[in-house]
């Protein structure tokens, strides 16, 4: 079996393929496009970082293809949906650079109080100056930390150690969880009013893009220090770069850019107190050490039948079972999401339950899929079938597992119950239709309905009185949103009742504002599946 190695990944990985029986190793970095689609032709593995692209054109110019091995965490270079649709698994290695980047970022952190790039670049030019390069020190201050997932807990230890106080702002994890990492868990408004420090450890998604804007910025004290080695993005750089010039900003460390590389004519690098890399987060020895033999025996695993590690688009199982249980795993991570949208935030509990034929298939994936679906708008890129279930661990977010033998109307049935701190549920259920096995959702929060689980609803909760239904098709119809399937239900006449509406636009700001501005709807969510 030949595995192509097409960036450059530790030699130890390389010569961990290099020692399996029966494998052939091709190194080839940094290949252009015409060279690249000749060397993939007879290949079952291609292992790369980020430099190689694996496009759509590269797959199908591969027909023995079985792994796309990314020794890192993003995957943006490999075209995950068209090697989805030929069956080749695409492999990462979200965990080799959780220490060089928490690393990084603290040292980012240092050079943010004191300023020793820019004194050594003065003594490089020949001065001694002391007096301009005074600095504050860690001991004391308040860190606050937005997100606290691997390398953000990982920052969080390393500041308690130098005696600072930190704040956690992170609105999946559990109060246990917390406290048993030693932080104080508090909304984003008192984080960045507190906060002397304020670090950033969020993926990048619909609901952390610009996080940190002019809205934010204002509500930091004035010579507040933010520092961004997660993802481009998190943080407004021109915001950014208009606090630091009004002086509200004292300094700023930033590892990764909105646009990479960044601007030769950036404003950023004009700035003396802001301290630049070029996305240096995972560039350690170690690290690429690590990522390097990572990836080398996934792709061994792979290849061999064994175990697939990391998968980012196919759960961990056979093609002959994957063919059974692929209705059920697209049914589980629509429900996952479904419940994580109407679901507060925080929740301490996820309670799945099977009923019916289901009962006798090995649920582990199906379970797993509806935890990734739950994540999928939480965790970003870095969710998979694999880890979905150890980042809900660290959110401090218990799952339960049951298998039902009770009668259920349904041939197969699957509930997913989340529960909030207070003891609240948050449910929905789901079932496969017809021979084609489609997926349908067929009770919210313990209310029968009847919807097609795919595209874009509205989840509404309103007091049981005449024209519900007109006010609402009226507000969608006139902000041009057209309705495909609509679905009633109430418990007694007059008693709150239910509409789950599908629909084939995303409604406005407006429209929805003004739906819930009705004082008969109690309760209104947007939900993407």
């Amino acid at each position: 079996m030949k595995v192509l190695v097409a960036d450059k990944i530790s030699p130890k990985g390389v010569q961990f393929l290099r020692n399996q029986p029966g494998f052939e190793v091709i190194e080839a970095y940094n290949s252009p496009r015409e060279k690249l689609l000749e060397l993939v032709k007879d290949v079952e593995a291609i292992a790369v970082r980020s430099e190689t692209k694996i496009t759509a054109e590269v797959i199908a110019a591969a027909p023995k293809l079985q792994v796309v091995g990314r020794a890192g965490v993003g995957v943006d270079n490999v075209d995950v949906e068209a090697a989805t649709e030929r069956g080749v698994v695409v492999m990462n290695t979200p965990s080799g650079n959780t220490i060089a980047t928490a690393e990084l970022t603290f040292t980012h952190m240092l050079c943010g109080a004191r300023p020793v790039p820019q004194a050594s670049a003065s003594m490089r030019e020949g001065k001694w100056d002391r007096k301009n390069f005074s600095g504050i020190e860690l001991y004391k201050k308040v860190l606050g930390v937005v997100g606290l997932g691997r390398i953000g807990g990982e920052v969080a230890r390393r500041a308690q150690a130098f005696g600072m106080r930190v704040l956690a702002y992170d609105p999946f994890l559990a109060p246990s969880r917390a406290k048993a990492m030693q932080v104080e868990q508090v909304d984003l408004d008192q984080l960045l009013r507190e906060s002397d420090y304020i670090t950033v450890h969020m993926p990048l998604t619909e609901q952390t893009r610009y996080m940190i804007d002019e809205a934010a910025l204002a509500k930091t004290r004035k010579g507040v220090r933010l520092f961004n080695c997660a993802r481009g993005g998190i943080i407004k750089e021109t915001a950014l770069i208009a606090a630091i010039k009004a002086g509200h900003v004292a300094a700023a460390g930033l590892d990764v850019y909105e646009e990479e590389p960044l601007a030769a004519d950036s404003e950023l690098r004009k700035l003396p107190n802001v301290v630049l890399t070029p996305h240096l987060g995972a560039s350690t020895a170690e690290a690429q050490e690590s990522v390097g033999i990572e990836i080398a025996e996934a792709i061994a695993d792979a290849l061999r039948g064994g175990i697939i590690r990391n998968a980012v688009n196919v759960p961990s199982i056979d093609a002959a079972t994957l063919k059974v249980l692929g209705p059920y795993l697209d049914l589980g991570a629509k429900l996952g999401t479904l419940v994580q949208q109407i679901a507060p935030e925080q929740v301490d509990k996820l309670r799945i339950t099977y009923r019916g034929r289901i009962v006798d298939l090995d649920s582990n994936a199906v379970t797993r899929s509806i935890q990734r679906g739950y994540l999928r708008r939480i965790g970003g890129e870095e969710v998979n079938l694999v880890n979905a279930p150890v980042l809900l661990q660290r959110l401090g977010v218990h799952v339960e597992v049951t298998k039902s033998a009770a009668d259920s109307e349904y041939t197969e049935l699957i509930q997913v119950e989340a529960e909030d701190p207070a003891g609240r549920h948050y449910s929905a259920e789901g079932t496969l239709i017809g021979k084609a096995n489609k997926p349908r959702i067929i009770a919210i929060n313990d209310r029968d309905v009847e919807v097609a689980a795919s595209g874009k609803l509205l989840v509404l909760e309103n007091v049981d009185i005449p024209g519900m239904v007109g006010t609402v098709g009226t507000i969608l119809g006139k902000d041009g949103v057209n309705i495909a399937e609509m679905s009633l239900s109430r418990l007694e006449p007059g008693d709150n009742a239910y509409m789950v509406v599908r629909v084939d636009n995303e409604p406005s700001p407006a429209a929805r504002a003004e739906i819930k501005s009705n004082q008969a709807i109690k309760m209104a969510k947007f939900v993407q599946l």
